[in-house]
């Protein structure tokens, strides 16, 4: 009786937003689906071209809590190999790992030859939620704006694609993305506590983007700074963007012929039809 109150409610939930998305003006699930379907093509093929080329890209994803970092990742890296694209999103740090530079946990992550690393917030958690939450001083995130546009013409400089993207949203789709975690059994594990503070202290995080945004935009490695209230929409324009910005070529189709079915030499497949896991549905 459970389950099938959650799945209704799932199922009346999908019905909602697809009428709201109607009424506000967001991309219907049709075309998007339509729309990323070419997407995943393009993003294939531009992993081919990573793998055969030996590319190192670096994608940093940052923004608001419940701007739509993780579910513009995921559709990403769904339909890619996770040999090439690793999605990259840290815990927070130990005592061991707060004792060494800073930097230094975030290093050991960048891409190697034929891989794409996309960090699910990255190094610039310390121009962000850290000295809003008071997890470090004025003084380290002073330091670490001085420094990280060094660190990062270093990365380009050595081959390495970085982009950055951040995500934004309004005041009252933040409000009502977070309020849909309380009651959704499927997205209750993104609502920590931390989310709740972080929610409270908006206008502290909007204060601390516009001084990383002054001083972290380089020419080398400029933000790109997305409206997401649509997450449909977002989420294409994010895609079409990133592969604008990697200089990949479609290759030949593999020239691929299936071949003869094996013979069984006496084999007999054994009756596996009678499941031995019990069917609740």
């Amino acid at each position: 009786m459970g389950k099938s109150n959650t799945k209704k409610k799932a199922k009346d939930k999908k019905d909602h937003d697809e009428a709201e998305a109607g009424r506000s003006g967001k991309m219907k699930r049709k075309q998007y689906e339509r729309e990323m379907r070419i997407l995943r093509g393009e993003l294939v093929a531009m992993q081919e071209w990573v793998k055969t080329t030996g590319a190192r890209i670096c994608i940093v994803f940052e923004g608001v809590d419940s701007a739509g970092k993780g579910g513009t990742i995921r559709r990403i890296t769904e339909r890619t190999s996770p040999r090439v694209f690793k999605h990259i999103a840290l815990p927070a740090p130990d005592a061991r790992v707060r004792s060494q530079m800073y930097i230094q946990r975030y290093i050991a992550h960048f891409p190697s030859a034929g891989e794409v690393a996309i960090f699910d917030r990255s190094w610039y958690n310390r121009a962000g939620v850290e000295p809003v939450m008071g997890y470090c001083t004025p003084e380290q995130t002073e330091r670490f704006l001085e420094l990280a546009p060094q660190v990062e013409k270093a990365m380009v400089d050595d081959g390495i694609i970085l982009i950055k993207y951040f995500l934004n949203v309004s005041r009252d789709e933040q409000t009502r993305r977070l309020e849909s975690r309380i009651d959704d059994p499927r997205k209750v594990w993104k609502l920590s506590p931390t989310d709740l503070k972080s929610y409270s202290r908006r206008y502290d995080y909007l204060r601390a983007r516009d001084a990383m945004f002054a001083a972290t935009s380089s020419g080398w490695a400029p933000w790109h700074i997305v409206h997401n209230d649509d997450k449909k929409r977002g989420r294409l324009n994010i895609i079409t963007h990133l592969l604008s910005q990697i200089p990949y070529e479609p290759l030949p189709a593999p020239d691929v012929t299936m071949p003869k079915p094996p013979s069984h030499h006496g084999y007999v497949e054994p009756d596996t039809s009678k499941p031995n896991i019990p069917t609740p549905f």
